[in-house]
């Protein structure tokens, strides 16, 4: 086998079998695979699909690309359960959720990614904040995990290495939105990292990669069938990203965000609403909550007690970043040097918004990528996000800029203006908007 005569027969539409899969994933591990190859396989993925056979076939041999964590040998009086969201504009969710699960005890090696296109990754988000080390080695992951509950870090090198590479360059080559590639890339990680039950949060709408329901609900398929397979508990849940979730996007501004919600600064009911629903899902799935309602209320009271956001701090203390950060977010998190409104010159209320332009002002800031070798400004963003039905005019901005420059907040207040659509007020749908699974 080579690998351009399995790139040759994906593109002419034949179904791979699972050794020539296994051959090029391993190719792609140890560099026999170049990355103008791995692109042109992901390309002929994009067009051509794959069979769940396939499929099941490519998270098999990227989870076996490197270690897969058990966690019996960490003797954790808890499941050990996650979430995974397929990406949004503003959705900082992971940082609130996984120590709110912790706080009621359940364990979270939650492995994260970075932005992918348009969307911005919760790794990226906590590596805004000063010392935080989001590639700890196996051994001081595991710890951090058994003491605090949880534990938000990246792929490491041991760790599904083939779907590092092979997230990069997706989201370099406009091939994000295959569903076998997005199914087999959340899978292999979640089983690297020796799930019990696995929590799904599946995006519809502009600002989803997946922007139609139809689209969405086929991923939420083919993930809940995948896993199934791979002896993988999973149950996902559909929600509204028609707007950006949070009023803030980018990687710094989220991060407060972040920390004002789980210390109860401000609490938006669209945020809540997806993490109490998830977090309820988790709880349920981990044996931790006899029904949904149990669940529920055991998030919202690891929330309102502060004992998530006391979790949250010991993560963040433990993989190397301030003890304090609670006490003092705007210390450690870095600022951007201008900030500019982006004010419509009519007063009306926002009839719709294409939040797949607003993350892209958030890239075209600096906050996100266009190659897989470009850093990010962290300070970056946009913050203030007016939502559906937000009477907004002169005096009442649909955002506040954060930008390394004056040109570039410009740039970026006329792309948001060209992004929100003024008239009759629009009527946000339910954020949860349905669930699949058992």
């Amino acid at each position: 086998m080579i690998p351009q005569e399995i790139i040759r027969r994906k593109r002419d539409g034949a179904a791979l079998g699972e050794a020539e899969i296994a051959f090029f994933i391993a190719g792609l591990t140890n560099g026999a695979v170049t990355e103008g190859q791995a692109a042109a396989l992901a390309m002929a993925i994009f067009f051509r699909g794959m069979t769940r056979t396939e499929c099941a076939s490519l998270t098999r041999a990227m989870t076996g690309s490197g270690r897969v964590l058990d966690w019996r040998r960490a003797d954790l009086p808890g499941p050990v359960l996650d979430k995974h969201s397929t990406g949004g504009v503003g959705d900082n969710v992971s940082l609130i959720l996984a120590p709110a699960v912790a706080a009621c005890g359940g364990f979270v090696p939650m492995i994260s990614g970075r932005g992918l296109g348009h969307t911005g990754g919760t790794l990226d988000k906590l590596e805004s904040i000063q010392g935080y080390d989001a590639a700890p080695d196996e051994a001081r992951f595991t710890a951090v995990v058994k003491s605090v509950g949880c534990a938000i870090i990246g792929q490491t090198g041991a760790l599904a290495p083939a779907d590092g590479r092979l997230y990069a360059i997706r989201d370099v080559t406009a091939t994000v939105e295959s569903i076998p590639l997005i199914t087999a890339s959340i899978l292999s990680k979640k089983l690297a990292a020796g799930l019990q039950g696995l929590v799904m949060d599946v995006k519809t709408g502009s600002g989803a990669f997946m922007a139609a329901l139809k689209d969405s609900r086929a991923l939420a398929a083919s993930l809940a069938e995948v896993a199934a397979a791979a002896g993988l508990p999973t149950v996902s849940l559909i929600t509204d990203m028609n707007e950006p979730l949070a009023s803030a996007a980018g990687n710094a501004v989220e991060t407060l965000h972040a920390i004002d919600h789980l210390t109860g600064a401000k609490r938006e009911p669209r945020v809540q609403a997806v993490v109490v629903a998830l977090g309820a899902e988790m709880l349920l799935l981990g044996g931790l909550a006899r029904d949904l309602d149990e669940g529920r209320a055991r998030i919202e009271a690891a929330l309102d007690s502060g004992a998530a956001a006391e979790r949250f701090a010991q993560m963040v203390s433990a993989l190397g970043g301030p003890a304090d950060l609670i006490e003092r977010p705007r210390h450690y998190l870095p600022q951007a040097p201008v900030t500019l409104a982006a004010t419509p010159l009519r007063a009306g209320h926002v009839r719709a918004i294409d939040a797949r332009a607003v993350g892209l002002a958030v890239v075209a800031l600096g906050g996100g990528r266009t190659r897989p070798q470009d850093r990010i400004d962290p300070a970056v963003g946009l913050t203030n996000l007016a939502g559906l039905g937000a009477p907004v005019g002169p005096g009442q901005p649909l955002a506040l800029v954060h930008a390394r420059s004056e040109d570039a907040a410009r740039e970026a207040a006329v792309r948001i203006l060209a992004a929100y659509e003024l008239g009759e007020p629009g009527v946000a749908g339910l954020v949860v908007v349905e669930r699949v699974g058992a």
